[in-house]
């Protein structure tokens, strides 16, 4: 039996921090040959300036082969937990829900990941090559690329929420981003206050900053899901109206047109 009060409201936040450490611990596993390939990132390089710049775009391009392969599958398994968790299933077991969803998504979230890997290369390769020359144009391509990021989550949210075709998919989750800005806006914003405290607090990397963020991104869309779910069905709610009401219309000219024809 769960405990109450102040005792059972540390006991359900320690489950949670359960919950969102061993699902970003997974998550990390699961991505180990992404990481590996970008720690020289993190290792300051040695050698002339464009020696050190032509290491750097050596191991983005290791990065670029290896993700959709490693960290995309990882990324849509924890999204799938996130789901659980999001729509009141709090309780589901970790480990199989986990690699359940890493099984049953990973073709699609390969072949979404090569897109958004290319897409990703294309956005910082320009903002590279600009930068020096056109410093307003570094700028939007800035914005370009975070709400390519932002996509990205949406793409992860509808992959795991919807049976639709790898297309529709990638489609619907920029046509989401688009349409939708103040949740785009937040989602970007939720997300980068988590990296933020990460980087202040490394601890949360290992632990919980995946987690959290594959989090709040699909709550956020299972907002937007909600309220386009309530639209579909008031227009279904008013189409069946008017459909009554013609059909009562019709009933009445037809009674009507029996009672003419009697007269006669």
């Amino acid at each position: 039996m769960e405990p109450r009060g102040l005792m059972g409201g540390f006991y359900r936040i320690s489950e949670w921090i359960m919950r969102l450490a061993v699902i970003n611990v997974l998550w990390i596993i699961c991505s180990i040959p992404f990481i590996i390939v970008s720690v020289p990132l993190l290792v300051p390089g040695e050698g002339t300036e464009a020696e050190v710049m032509g290491q750097v775009y050596f191991v983005m391009i290791l990065m670029a082969i290896v993700a959709p392969f490693t960290l995309f599958p990882a990324t849509a398994a924890m999204f799938a937990v996130a789901r659980k968790w999001v729509m009141g299933e709090v309780d589901v077991p970790l480990f199989k829900t986990y690699f359940k969803g890493y099984k049953e998504n990973y073709k699609q979230s390969l072949l979404g990941g090569i897109v958004y890997t290319l897409l990703l290369v294309i956005m910082v390769v320009d903002f590279i090559v600009y930068k020096e020359q056109f410093n307003l144009l570094s700028y939007i391509f800035i914005a370009f690329l975070i709400l390519l990021i932002i996509s990205l989550f949406n793409f992860f949210s509808m992959l795991v929420h919807y049976h639709m075709k790898t297309f529709q998919l990638l489609k619907n989750a920029v046509l989401i981003t688009i349409g939708k800005p103040f949740r785009s806006l937040s989602t970007a914003l939720m997300a980068g206050a988590v990296m933020f405290f990460s980087t202040r607090f490394t601890f949360l990397i290992p632990f919980f900053m995946g987690s959290i963020i594959a989090y709040l991104s699909f709550w956020n869309f299972y907002l937007i899901y909600q309220k386009l779910q309530d639209m579909a069905e008031r227009a279904r709610i008013a189409e069946e109206e008017e459909a009554e009401k013609a059909a009562e219309l019709d009933r009445i000219d037809l009674v009507k047109d029996e009672a003419e024809n009697g007269s006669k």
